[in-house]
């Protein structure tokens, strides 16, 4: 899979560029503020339908513009999809696929795999649950269309469910039977949730500790664990059973949205214990896994987005990491930098063409 065409218009502080893709490496160089991360997440931004860095479409519009509009042209297994993102102020925004409007964007997730490797990524190791769930997410929403929809379902009950505790301790009244109705729902959608990332973990998993102890010669032991309540209850139980907890704190307290991952090195927390060295191995570990089980379920390279890792990574690591993606027939790389030469000098050693676009 590859982008053939990008095209931007009010996106960030970008007002008007386009770019054509002829190299299976793509470089973008330039000082700090000139939008090459911006560039890498317009590209986020058509697969996923949102933004990696701003969630919130406003935000994604340049200072004194009303809208934004990304267009790709991506080659999937042969055929030509042309992609549309755009967003008006007070609108909603519009997703397209070849001039088709998408009902719902949740029905785009998955035709565009990806990987971003970024320096917020070491959120997932020092932020909390919410960062490791979005990551556990992010994969599987990708690729099971179902799963999506579950999760979606399932927040949507939950906020309605939140809001209901809240109604209770403002009005001073309680309605069993209403919790009871939102208690069936958030099982009718969390139980499948829960099913697939258990699943998902088996899988996922050992194709983690491989690539982590392949970049350490096996020197070092690492695991992943999957941490869920309704591994020892149902979630009607856990509702039921914390439904004066609830009533206290105004939210629910337990269900598949608490569920968290345990990052394990030596059988420690690498938060807790891990150098900084380690961290960025785990995580790079983390990412070339989720490339791993991307393709493995998509059949195809899903696109792979470097931002600004020379600047936690150093430039052996750097180099390392994209040998190790090419020897696993990657499909296209993306990737920015402040430093030119510095670039350059990790793609030297690699044999694949490549192209660098200087941004000023």
């Amino acid at each position: 899979m590859h982008i053939q065409k990008l095209t931007l218009t009010n996106y960030k502080n970008i007002s008007s560029e386009s770019f054509d893709f002829k190299s299976s490496i793509n470089c973008f160089v330039g000082n700090n503020g000139v939008g090459k991360s911006n560039i890498l997440d317009s590209i986020y931004h058509l697969a996923l339908g949102k933004s990696y860095f701003n969630p919130t479409s406003v935000q994604n519009i340049e200072f004194n513009k009303i809208f934004f509009v990304i267009e790709g042209n991506f080659l999937i297994k042969s055929r030509v999809e042309k992609i549309i993102c755009s967003y008006k102020k007070g609108q909603k925004k519009v997703l397209k696929r070849n001039s088709k409007i998408y009902n719902k964007i949740s029905e785009h997730i998955g035709l565009i795999p990806l990987v971003m490797i970024s320096p917020d990524d070491i959120d997932l190791i020092n932020e909390g649950s919410a960062f490791r769930r979005k990551f556990l997410d992010g994969i599987l929403g990708q690729i099971y269309s179902d799963y999506l929809t579950n999760l979606l379902s399932y927040n949507k009950v939950l906020a309605q469910r939140n809001s209901l505790l809240k109604y209770f301790a403002l009005n001073h009244t309680y309605d069993q039977k209403s919790i009871d109705i939102y208690n069936g729902q958030l099982e009718k959608f969390g139980l499948p949730v829960f099913k697939k990332r258990k699943e998902f973990m088996k899988t996922f998993s050992p194709l983690f500790e491989t690539r982590y102890e392949a970049m350490n010669s096996g020197k070092e032991k690492v695991k992943l664990h999957y941490m869920s309540a309704l591994e020892k209850n149902s979630l009607s139980e856990l509702l039921t059973k914390s439904i004066n907890k609830d009533r206290l704190f105004q939210y629910t307290t337990e269900g598949i949205h608490k569920d968290d991952l345990d990052f394990l090195i030596h059988k420690k927390s690498i938060k807790k214990f891990g150098s900084q060295g380690q961290k960025k191995t785990y995580l790079i570990a983390l990412k070339i896994a989720q490339f791993d089980y991307l393709r493995d379920k998509k059949g195809i390279s899903p696109i792979i987005l470097l931002d600004d890792i020379f600047d936690k990574l150093d430039q052996r690591r750097v180099t390392n990491l994209l040998k190790l993606i090419l020897e696993e027939g990657f499909g296209q790389i993306f990737l920015s930098d402040t430093h030119e030469e510095r670039t350059l000098n990790a793609l030297e050693s690699i044999k694949s063409d490549f192209e660098i676009f200087k941004l000023d």
